[in-house]
C-alpha cells in the first residue's frame, strides 16, 4: 500500500521529528511512504478568517500535489478534516469538484488510517509513565475522530492512561481564535490546564500539535512540570 505524507504546517516548521515518527509508523504497518514535495499549506488559516478566494488557491497547489496519491495520511486531525471540506468548498465547480472529492476520500489522520484503513490497533509500542489525552475538537468535531486514538493508546505496554476530566472542551486555541478572542481563550486554557492538573499526569498526549503547544505553554507558564508529547511519539516508542 502506497501512502503520501501530508506532513502539515505546524510539525513541518515546529515539530519534524512527529513527521519522521509518522513515516516510521506507517512503515512498520507495511505502507510504502513518499512525500510529495509541491504540497504546501492546506488553507485552513485563511478559509477560517473568512478569505474564501486565497484559501482556494492553497487548496488547488494540495490537489495538484496529492493527485496520484493512492492514500494521503497526516499527523493532525485539524488538518486532514480541511481537505475532507474541499468537496463543500468547490462543490459545483466543473473543473475542481472531481479532484476535491477524489482527495477528501483517500485523506486520513494517522491514528485513523492505522485503525480504520489497516486494521491496526497495537503498534507493539511500550511506554512507561502515567500520561493523559485530549482529543482536540477538530479531531473529534469536524474529522469525526474519537476511538482510533483511544484503541491505539490503550494497547501501548507499560502505560498508565488516566482519562482527563471534561475531555472535550475546547483548550483555548482554534488557530485564528486565540489571537482574535485572546482573554476569552486564554480562560480556556487556564481550565484545560486545571484539568490536566487534576489527573497528575506525567504527560499530555495529543493528536494536533497547535492545541499541545497551547496548552503545554500555559502549563510551563504556571510552572507545572508536565511533558506534551503527539501520539505518534508514543505509538512509535519501543
Amino acid at each position: 500500500m502506497k501512502v503520501s505524507l501530508f506532513i502539515t504546517c505546524m510539525c513541518d516548521i515546529i515539530g519534524s521529528d512527529v513527521g519522521k515518527h509518522t513515516v516510521e509508523l506507517l512503515e512498520k504497518a507495511g505502507c510504502e511512504v513518499d512525500f510529495p514535495e509541491a504540497q504546501t499549506c492546506c488553507g485552513q488559516p485563511a478559509f477560517n478568517s473568512g478569505y474564501l478566494q486565497d484559501s482556494k488557491k492553497a487548496m488547488k497547489q494540495m490537489m495538484r500535489a496529492f493527485k496520484d496519491a493512492e492514500y494521503v495520511v497526516g499527523p493532525s486531525g485539524s488538518c486532514v478534516g480541511m481537505l475532507r471540506e474541499y468537496p463543500k468548498v468547490f462543490r459545483g465547480d466543473p473543473e475542481w469538484e472531481e479532484q476535491a472529492n477524489n482527495l477528501a476520500a483517500k485523506s486520513y489522520e494517522v491514528t485513523q488510517f492505522l485503525v480504520d484503513v489497516l486494521g491496526i490497533e497495537d503498534v507493539g509500542a511500550t511506554f512507561n509513565g502515567r500520561v493523559t489525552y485530549h482529543p482536540s475538537c477538530h479531531m473529534t468535531r469536524v474529522l469525526g475522530v474519537k476511538d482510533a486514538p483511544q484503541k491505539l493508546l490503550r494497547n501501548v505496554k507499560g502505560m498508565d492512561l488516566i482519562e482527563l476530566p471534561l475531555a472535550e472542551d475546547c483548550c483555548g486555541f482554534g488557530g485564528t481564535f486565540a489571537v482574535k478572542n485572546s482573554v476569552i481563550s486564554g480562560e480556556m486554557v487556564r481550565e484545560k490546564s486545571q484539568h490536566v492538573s487534576e489527573t497528575r499526569a506525567e504527560y499530555l498526549i495529543g493528536g494536533d500539535m497547535a492545541c499541545l503547544y497551547n496548552i503545554g505553554g500555559r502549563m510551563t507558564r504556571e510552572g507545572k512540570n508536565i511533558k506534551i508529547l503527539h501520539i505518534t511519539e508514543v505509538l512509535n516508542h519501543q
